[in-house]
Order: C-alpha cells, then structure tokens, then sequence
C-alpha cells in the first residue's frame, strides 16, 4: 500500500481557541511554552487534552500511518506540543511563511498550497480546524483522480474528539480493506 499520511494541526485541533475569559475547555491541562524566536520571559499559555497523545499514539500505531505536524507552530510542534503529549517526535510539513491578514487567503487554507505541493500524489488524512468548501472541493477532487484524500474539520472551540479518529479509521478500513469499528 502506498504511504498515507495523517496531517495534524495544532491551533483549534489539540490546543482549542479560549473562551472568552482566555480559559481553555475543562478537559484541557494549562502549560507555558517558548516557541522559537519568542522571549523566554513571555511565554505563551496553551491547553492540551492530556488524553490527546495516547488517542493518537493508538491510532498511529494500528494503521498505517505516518504522522506529520502540519501547522504553523512548524519545528516546534514536536517538542513544545507533542512532547507534553508524550507522543514521538514527528516531521512536519514546512509551510511558507506569509503576510497575511486572513487564513482564507485565496478563499482557501493558507496551508494548502504548501501541503498540495507536499503531499503529491500521496494519500492523505489532514485534521484542521479552518478548511473551506474550496478545500473540500479540493480533497474531493484529489480522491475522484484516485489520490484518497480525506479532511477531518474539529470545532476550534472543542478541538480534537474520539468521533474524528474514528471518521480516520472508518476511511482507512475502506482504503485497505480491513474492517472497521472497535475490535
């Protein structure tokens, strides 16, 4: 079978956008983190769901997958994210750095001509939180040439849910013919 990748953001996946008091979902653990290029005295606040890491470490680990950061965190998604996940480090997609004012730039993901490019001919899983009907067209296209692309869209206020794994285990039971569902 040809490599699938599992294309995961960050922002509005396994960190939800605060409310607004600036506090993050219940179920989420409040750390510090110094992305590169930010001063050490000013780190910047993030939740993450402690239970995130062991869902994707299962998931990566029964199908096959391989994980890439796809976010502007860029380098520093494996040790200031992942690494509080207790997950592996993964690569990541190097996304263009861009002057923009909107995500939607083009009435599209900003990311995506950076993953397009990425990702070629291969098949794809990507979890985010900001596509656009442009980008569904996008993935539906990319699956009616015969390049299996699926895009899984959490609620940036939520962030990551077991139903989402689930909708991956369901599309990669169909893309290698194994049966889907809990065992």
């Amino acid at each position: 079978m040809p490599e699938v990748y599992l294309l995961i953001d960050v922002d509005g996946v396994l960190i939800p956008f605060p409310d607004s008091e600036g506090n993050g979902p219940a179920t989420h653990v409040r750390h510090s983190v110094v992305p590169t290029g930010y001063d050490a005295g000013s780190p910047v606040p993030i939740w993450l769901n402690p239970t995130h890491g062991s869902m994707l470490a299962e998931l990566i680990s029964e199908l096959p997958l391989t994980p890439v950061w796809c976010t502007s965190w860029r380098g520093d998604a494996s040790p200031l994210i992942g690494a509080k996940l207790g997950l592996e480090p993964f690569p990541h997609v190097e996304l263009a750095r861009q002057d923009i004012t909107t995500s939607h730039p083009n009435g599209y993901l900003w990311k995506r001509d950076d993953v397009s490019a990425w990702l070629g001919t291969a098949q794809a899983a990507w979890i985010d939180d900001d596509f656009t009907a442009a980008d569904h067209a996008w993935a539906a296209g990319r699956t009616a040439a015969g390049i299996p692309t699926l895009l899984v869209q959490p609620d940036p206020r939520v962030g990551l849910l077991p139903a989402h794994l689930e909708t991956i285990r369901s599309w990669m039971a169909e893309l290698v013919g194994m049966p889907s569902g809990p065992s």
